[in-house]
């Protein structure tokens, strides 16, 4: 029973994966490229004015990948392979909830997807909302990746608790109260973890690097705009820049807003899709349809 669950939950996954992906390809891939083009772009001012200054610059890494597979096979193993990974975890909630709720499978494969797109996605969104290329330093890599899978234990823990306290008040208090009262606390909580949690663009490690950087301002997150900082001008390729002058701009926010409008959208649309598909799954295996009886002619068979 199990594994025929957790079959129809990778299979569900994939599907939404298949929906994500094309969502992603039309919508998210021209913004990305945006964010791509703004990023070399910055690189090579960054580079010359470095040269021009007599500063060390950082040679470019070697491309691994090139950007045509990024946006084909790349995108599209992330989002399946994401997808089929959270369908899977959505039937293994199922197994584990199936018989303590007197609900319907529908009803209850679309509590544990939903229950999965606030923890794992929408509530950790809140505090640290996706980033584009170039948006974010490499060396905070590590600490905002720690802070992410941080945001989703706590969600998940506070999402749980909430409805394990909600389950056990409504025996004594009726579901509405117990509701009222868990969304209540659960607010309260998952408020101070947003204001015990530290902003991206406040880390420690921004203000250690600001000063090291060169000519990018390294203390917040989203790139700023190129300045001289210097007190004398400098001569890049023929040009003159003063002291003071921004020679490239900040990263645009109109192309950073898209990118995570995009990607709530195209989240939504993934744990939706799952939702749905194994809800339905689910509701067949369970309580399959049963058909009448038939004679050869294909007539229903009748009872004597």
């Amino acid at each position: 029973m199990e594994i025929r669950v957790i079959g129809r939950g990778a299979l569900a996954g994939l599907i939404a994966g298949i929906l994500g992906f094309v969502f992603a390809r039309i919508f998210a891939e021209p913004v990305i490229n945006k964010a791509i083009d703004y990023e070399s772009g910055r690189d090579d001012v960054l580079n010359a004015l470095n040269t021009a200054a007599g500063r060390p610059t950082a040679p470019d890494g070697p491309e691994i990948f090139s950007r045509t597979i990024q946006s084909g096979v790349g995108i599209a193993t992330g989002i399946l392979a994401f997808s089929i990974g959270m369908g899977a975890l959505v039937a293994v909630a199922y197994v584990v909830l199936h018989g303590r709720f007197t609900i319907r499978p529908r009803v209850l494969a679309w509590a544990a997807a939903g229950f999965g797109f606030l923890g794992v996605y929408l509530l950790p969104f809140v505090k640290y909302p996706a980033n584009p290329p170039a948006i974010g330093h490499d060396f905070t890599i590590e600490t905002r990746g720690a802070l992410y899978l941080t945001m989703v234990a706590t969600s998940l823990i506070l999402l749980g608790l909430a409805v394990l306290v909600a389950r056990r008040l409504s025996t004594r208090l009726g579901w509405g109260r117990s509701l009222t009262i868990t969304t209540a606390g659960f607010l309260v909580l998952y408020g101070i973890a947003l204001s015990a949690l530290p902003s991206l663009g406040d880390l420690s490690a921004n203000a250690v690097q600001a000063d090291q950087f060169g000519f990018a301002q390294a203390s917040t997150e989203t790139p700023q705009p190129i300045t001289n900082i210097l007190s004398t001008p400098l001569n890049v390729d023929g040009k003159t820049i003063e002291p003071g002058q921004i020679v490239y701009p900040g990263f645009d926010a109109d192309v950073l807003w898209k990118f995570r409008w995009y990607s709530l959208i195209n989240q939504l649309l993934v744990w939706g899709m799952i939702a749905v598909v194994f809800g339905e799954l689910m509701e067949r295996l369970v309580n399959p349809v049963k058909r009448e009886p038939t004679t050869r002619s294909g007539e229903p068979a009748r009872s004597a």
